[in-house]
């Protein structure tokens, strides 16, 4: 551990893991584990965009606003507006100059690199049906054959994971009615939407158990180790992880892999 990181620790961390250049890389993130960067928080972002667009890859942050949807904002979402629900490493990105912003209600992320590339990510975001829709930048991820890189978090926060339980049609995973949502577009244009949050019956928030599925990740090879400052980092495959979701549905004979905080059975992924 070290009391302060440069530019040069934090491109060597990410060489050392191995992590992609050319790929589309999402991150979630804890600023705090992260430790002190020379430069602050603007350098960081600065570093990470650079190294993950250096060749034609695209460096995504969530931007999350569901909070608004939970206490019935009157704005769901307003493109322009950097506040999000996640925190100020979130806020930073949303208000870089440089990033595009998905017009998802509740789950939008901002993109860096190519424009274009950038813009079929979040293609018609405004009109999804939830949150982390197959159809949405977090389907697109896994098609892309993208990554989550979780910097001093764990699989909790793994919002890619609401998307693969969508994906392979996992019930009891979002609310049985939708809720609308209003959407201010950067021309100042509301647009109203109906969006099903996510939902599950017998816990408040289901993303609390999804680090019993580590343990499969791991064994099938879906994550790689390392560290970005002082903060323990997995580097993620989106097309992995919901290979091993599947296999697990498959072999759970119609059991609810999360429905207790019981550790997987080895025979569901092995």
């Amino acid at each position: 551990m070290k009391s302060m990181y440069t530019k040069q620790d934090i491109l060597q961390q990410l060489e050392a893991m191995g992590a992609p250049r050319n790929s589309v890389v999402l991150m979630h993130s804890s600023l705090r584990l992260i430790g002190q960067v020379e430069g602050g928080a603007q350098a960081l972002l600065d570093t990470l965009v650079e190294y993950f667009t250096a060749e034609g890859g695209l460096f995504c942050v969530p931007t999350h606003t569901w909070r608004n949807l939970i206490h019935d904002k009157e704005i769901t979402l307003d493109v322009r507006d950097p506040a999000t629900s996640l925190g100020a490493f979130s806020d930073l990105a949303a208000s870089d100059p440089r990033a595009i912003r998905s017009e998802n209600p509740t789950h939008s992320v901002v993109i860096f690199g190519d424009r274009a590339r950038a813009e079929e990510m979040i293609r018609d975001e405004i009109h999804v049906t939830s949150g982390t829709a197959p159809n949405s930048f977090y389907g697109r991820l896994c098609e892309q054959g993208g990554y989550v890189l979780l910097v001093g978090v764990a699989h909790n926060r793994n919002t890619y994971l609401h998307s693969v339980s969508e994906m392979l049609g996992m019930p009891n995973r979002l609310s049985a009615e939708p809720k609308t949502a209003t959407v201010k577009r950067a021309n100042g244009e509301l647009v109203k939407c109906e969006i099903r949050p996510h939902h599950t019956d017998y816990i408040v928030d289901i993303s609390m158990r999804f680090p019993k599925y580590e343990t499969a990740f791991r064994y099938h090879g879906a994550i790689t180790d390392g560290f970005i400052g002082n903060a323990p980092t997995q580097l993620c495959s989106a097309r992995i992880m919901k290979d091993t979701v599947a296999l697990i549905l498959e072999r759970c004979e119609g059991a609810d892999p999360l429905a207790d905080e019981k550790a997987l059975l080895p025979k569901w992924y092995c």
